[in-house]
């Protein structure tokens, strides 16, 4: 970011460089001055002595300049003063005149030679130059003779418009070139480090100022910053000390104002490249809605990277060199911090205002949460940098858009609940298998749940919410036992619980829809038991839906099997003789026919079937055979004999005990079962 150096061909003269091309002008600028000043050969040597004694190598001007007096003439010169009696600087201190006189030729000197810079020059002419506008500086607040002051003034004004420019050039050689990768492995390197960690140290002392800030109060609070440590140089340390001698002369000369408006340009235009390599676009509120939600939502990453790493990295790094450049007076340091990083805040802070009011959408949550927290966690940090007066209006704007990101949190979950009640989908899953409103649900809450000290600070006593205060069958005493986040989320749940119950009524089979609502509430009840959602919701709200679960298996067997299970219920037809067992020998036969059918019918659709986890499945095949098997191993033991004999041995009686369990254990696979498992007696 700083300006390079000039190329060798086109190196700048520096003044007292016998080898650089500007040391002819200079010399020959001094020569002229010393004759055209001089008056005697004392006075020329005088004028030699003064501007030596800022810069050695004047000393080179010989007095070979003027011819040598003769020792009456040399005596009279003596004996006059180098101003005539009426000349009104007469009156002021001899000493004082004499070094405003050096220090008006020294700044004069450098004057002849814009091109060159001070404190790009050899040896101590920075210091040198730095004295004489001190001098002047001095001699121009003591007042005086008109004459005098006019002098001083014009030279104060010749040394500020240079130092103006010393002060530009320095700041925009010494910046240190950021790029992204090094800003984010700072930001990196300060999560890593917590306060706990640091205030355990010895080695941070939170009583003691940071070795590199001022001596004030007020600065302390700023430059006692865990953080200081890992801080990037904004500016190269070797330029500070020259920053702040500038700073310091351009205060005392009454050129705040212009150091001000050279300052902050430069740091807001080198802030403003910074949050370009991170990332951070400057656009209006109207271009942020027009982004698609992909691309909006890789912008929301940077900016919630972005803000971390400027408040951290660049904005701390900010105070700091304003505290040392700046350090001549509080108010002009906290008036160049604002100043200078204001428009970086205000990029900042546009597009989450841009955010905030951006159509509602389910999907932004998270991520505005995201942006939300990232806000909230810097803004006591700026509190801290931005203090007093100045601050105040940036402070203001801050919390602003924290509160409407806050609002957009809440907008779109209220919006989310309205998604969830007027979802309408008519296509049923075939298999009964779990939907996937439950799955795109549950992950959506389970998701809030790593935000839920957020939202329970956001939905704390939300007396907006959902026009709709249902909350399921939940009694009132559960749910003042539960946070807002959990009242939230509960709410949520009975919206999704409210929609599957709809939708399970899409299939015609009531034995289905049992399997569809065993399917849908396990899973709900997984993904709160294997998250923080079991912690929020409570083991109260577990039991009522495993409760759920063990009813749906009841009603599934006895809507699924019943008719199955009748053909096999003894009527008493073991009993008597010649027509009569013949008529009930038909009707054993019958009742194997229907049980073979109806087991057949139901097998041949509950395979396709669908029950994902393997314990539920388990559970409901072990269910099955307990009210089957023993039930068919009864009737076969009982009648058996009556239908199955010579020619018509596995006419009736198709399956063994064991061949039934094979058939049951085909079930709820989602695809047909395997090769008949039916063996002929």
């Amino acid at each position: 970011m700083s300006a390079p150096p000039p190329p060798p061909d086109e190196a700048v003269p520096m003044p007292g460089a016998v080898a650089v091309i500007g040391n002819d002008k200079v010399l020959a600028a001094a020569q002229h001055i010393v004759k055209s000043l001089a008056t005697s050969k004392n006075a020329a040597d005088d004028m030699i002595r003064i501007l030596s004694g800022f810069d050695h190598r004047l000393s080179t001007i010989t007095s070979d300049l003027f011819p040598s007096p003769s020792p009456s003439h040399s005596h009279s010169q003596s004996q006059s003063p180098s101003r005539s009696p009426s000349d009104p600087d007469t009156d002021a201190d001899p000493s004082s005149l004499a070094a405003f006189d050096a220090a008006e030729q020294l700044i004069h000197l450098w004057d002849t030679t814009p091109e060159a810079l001070v404190f790009e020059a050899p040896e101590d002419d920075a210091a040198h130059y730095l004295a004489a506008v001190d001098a002047a500086v001095d001699h121009l607040a003591a007042g005086g003779p008109a004459a005098a002051s006019g002098r001083a003034g014009v030279a104060v004004q010749l040394a500020m418009a240079r130092l103006e420019d010393e002060l530009r050039h320095l700041m925009l050689r010494h910046a240190v070139p950021l790029d992204a990768s090094g800003l984010y492995c700072s930001l990196r390197r300060l999560s890593l480090e917590s306060m706990d960690d640091l205030d355990a140290s010895s080695e941070f002392d939170p009583a003691t100022p940071h070795s590199g800030g001022p001596d004030t109060a007020r600065s302390a609070s700023i430059s006692v910053n865990p953080f200081d440590d890992h801080l990037f140089d904004l500016v190269r340390p070797d330029a500070v000390d020259e920053l702040r001698a500038i700073a310091d002369r351009m205060s005392r000369a009454g050129y705040a104002s212009e150091l001000v408006q050279v300052y902050c340009g430069i740091r807001r235009d080198l802030l403003d490249e910074c949050l370009s390599v991170l990332g951070v676009e400057r656009l209006s509120i109207d271009e942020v809605q027009r982004v698609e939600w992909r691309h909006l939502n890789d912008k929301m990453k940077k900016w919630v990277h972005g803000v971390k790493t400027v408040v951290r990295s660049l904005l701390t790094g900010e105070r700091r060199l304003c505290d040392q450049v700046l350090a001549v007076s509080d108010e002009l340091r906290d008036e160049c911090f604002v100043e200078s990083t204001k428009v970086c805040i205000m990029q900042i802070l546009n597009f989450g205002d841009a955010v905030a009011v951006c159509p509602r959408s389910p999907e932004k949550v998270s991520r505005i949460l995201d942006m939300y927290e990232a806000l909230a966690e810097v803004i006591p940090e700026l509190k801290e940098l931005f203090f007093g007066t100045p601050g105040d209006d940036v402070i203001y704007d801050l919390e602003g858009v924290l509160g409407r990101l806050g609002d957009a949190v809440k907008g779109n979950l209220l919006e989310f609940g309205k998604v969830l009640q007027q979802e309408s989908s008519k296509r049923p899953m075939m298999a009964g298998e779990i939907h996937p409103i439950t799955r795109y649900v549950m992950n959506y809450l389970r998701l809030l749940v790593v935000y839920s000290d957020t939202l329970d600070h956001l939905l704390d006593d939300d007396a907006a919410g959902d026009t709709n205060a249902s909350h399921g069958d939940e009694d009132e005493e559960y749910l003042q036992s539960l946070t807002p986040l959990g009242r939230r989320l509960v709410k949520l749940m009975s919206y999704l619980e409210a929609n599957l119950e709809e939708k399970s009524k899409l299939y015609e089979d009531g034995a289905l829809q049992c399997i569809f609502s065993m399917n849908n509430t396990l899973y709900i009840v997984q993904k709160v038991k294997d998250s923080e959602l079991g912690r929020i919701l409570g083991d109260q709200w577990t039991r009522r839906r495993r409760g759920k679960i063990r009813q749906n298996s009841k009603s599934y067997l006895r809507i699924s099997w019943t008719k199955v299970l009748s053909y096999l219920k003894d009527d008493g037809h073991s009993g008597g003789s010649g027509n009569s067992l013949g008529n009930s020998t038909s009707r054993i036969k019958e009742k194997f026919k229907n049980f073979n059918f109806s087991f057949d019918e139901t097998y041949r659709t509950q395979t396709l079937w669908k029950v994902p986890d393997p314990q539920l499945r388990e559970e409901l095949k072990i269910s099955i055979s307990e009210n089957v098997i023993p039930a068919y191993r009864a009737f076969v033991g009982r009648y058996g004999s009556l239908v199955d004999n010579g020619r018509s041995s596995g006419k009736y009686i198709k399956y063994t005990a064991e061949d039934l369990e094979n058939q049951l254990s085909d079930l709820f696979e989602g695809s047909l079962g395997s090769a008949n498992h039916s063996r002929r007696r």
